[in-house]
This record gives structure tokens, C-alpha cells and sequence, in this order.
């Protein structure tokens, strides 16, 4: 296993992870730019961990939403230099035990369909795919309607 520190994550690093997601995520999000993560972080200042290296680079990260009724993980990612190493599990350890903490029950996670290496990866940490359910999404729109 890879020697990282997990912590979470601060406001000013918000371009950092966006930088790092892009190389290291697949796929993108309507929040995925700095106003969203920033939201994120003032809001729940626990819930954006980041696995960080000796050096102090940041190689890997994990969102563990909790709602107060559901857990919800999302941007597990990992450096593509880094992985096999054990670095998603020690951040998916790290959000089971802050969903422990807060009285969470049951984590789920958004995973593409496409994404076959991801598939792997949460077989291997105890998910199982659920095909009975479909995401449905409506973006928002933040302007106020007009009269």
C-alpha cells in the first residue's frame, strides 16, 4: 500500500482538485468547477477527502455526502500513476468511518456504466451494482425565474 496521508480538503486547493480530477476522473459534473467545489467544502468542510502523498501532492480524492438520511460517495478517483497501490481503499475507509460516525446505515456510489476499471474497483471494496435503478438528473438552473 502506497504511504498517504488522508485529510480533507481546504477552499484555497479548490483548482488543484479540479486540476486533478481532469487528469484522474473520468467523466465531469455540472459542479465540477470552482463555485461547485467551493459550495461543497463551506457547507460540509468533512466531506471532500483527499489522499496526499509524502511530497504533498494530492493523489486521490473521494466525496462522502451524508444528508442525514444516506450516504453518497462520489469523485473516487486516483492518480493513473498511482494506482493498485491501495489509495481508493484507504479513502473509501476513511468515508466509512465518517458515515459511521454521523449514523449513517448504507453508502452508495454514482459509477459510470462504461467505466469497466471502476466496476472493478468497488467489486473489490464490497459493492454491488444495483440494476433495478435508474439515475434520473434535471439540472438546475441558479438564476432566480423571471417574473
Amino acid at each position: 500500500m502506497s504511504k498517504v496521508k488522508i485529510r480533507t480538503a481546504s477552499p484555497a486547493e479548490v483548482p488543484a482538485l479540479l486540476a486533478f480530477w481532469a487528469r484522474s476522473a473520468e467523466g465531469a459534473s455540472i459542479t465540477d468547477d470552482v463555485a461547485g467545489v467551493t459550495r461543497l467544502i463551506s457547507r460540509d468542510p468533512d466531506a471532500l477527502l483527499v489522499a496526499e502523498a509524502d511530497d504533498g501532492a494530492i493523489v486521490g480524492t473521494v466525496i462522502a455526502g451524508y444528508d442525514g438520511w444516506r450516504c453518497h460517495l462520489y469523485r473516487l478517483a486516483v492518480d493513473p500513476d498511482r494506482r493498485r497501490r491501495g489509495i481508493a481503499a484507504a479513502l473509501l475507509a476513511a468515508a466509512h468511518e465518517r458515515f459511521v460516525a454521523l449514523g449513517g446505515r448504507r453508502a452508495d456510489a454514482m459509477v459510470l456504466d462504461h467505466n469497466e476499471l471502476a466496476h472493478h474497483a468497488w467489486r473489490d471494496a464490497g459493492y454491488q451494482s444495483q440494476q433495478q435503478w435508474s439515475r434520473w438528473v434535471k439540472p438546475l438552473s441558479l438564476a432566480p425565474p423571471a417574473d
